[in-house]
């Protein structure tokens, strides 16, 4: 019995996620200079970014699937590119362009309603 339970925790921590992790930091280098290995049920790496004009928060965290889906699904940035942006993934050390992702997100979403505001005026033409 005692073998066993000494294989299940090497087992554990072998297949543990690892993730980048930080509070409140500017940037997305200074926020990748620590790492932690996820304790059960955490599961998945999360980021957020809060950013308000150039005032910019980054953190990231081991959490729960649920969790980071949460986060992410009520996550919302306006057209100046202000608000709070969540990504969620789930390998190892996945979340080192967690920020860089995120200011692609917005430039894109930027780009669509950008497109859309034009097709709607050649509409009205």
């Amino acid at each position: 019995l005692e073998i066993w339970r000494k294989i299940m925790l090497f087992t554990f921590k072998i297949d543990a996620l690892k993730c980048y992790v930080c509070s409140s930091t500017t940037t997305n280098d200074a926020c990748n200079q620590s790492s932690q290995t996820c304790q059960a049920p955490l599961d998945t790496c999360m980021t957020t970014v809060d950013t308000f004009g150039k005032i910019k928060a980054i953190g990231k965290y081991c959490a729960s699937a649920r969790t980071c889906q949460g986060a992410a699904s009520g996550a919302s940035v306006d057209a100046n590119g202000n608000g709070n942006q969540v990504t969620c993934c789930s390998s190892n050390l996945c979340n080192i362009n967690g920020a860089t992702g995120v200011g692609l997100s917005i430039l894109l979403t930027l780009a669509v309603c950008f497109s859309h505001a034009v097709l709607s005026i050649l509409w009205l033409l």
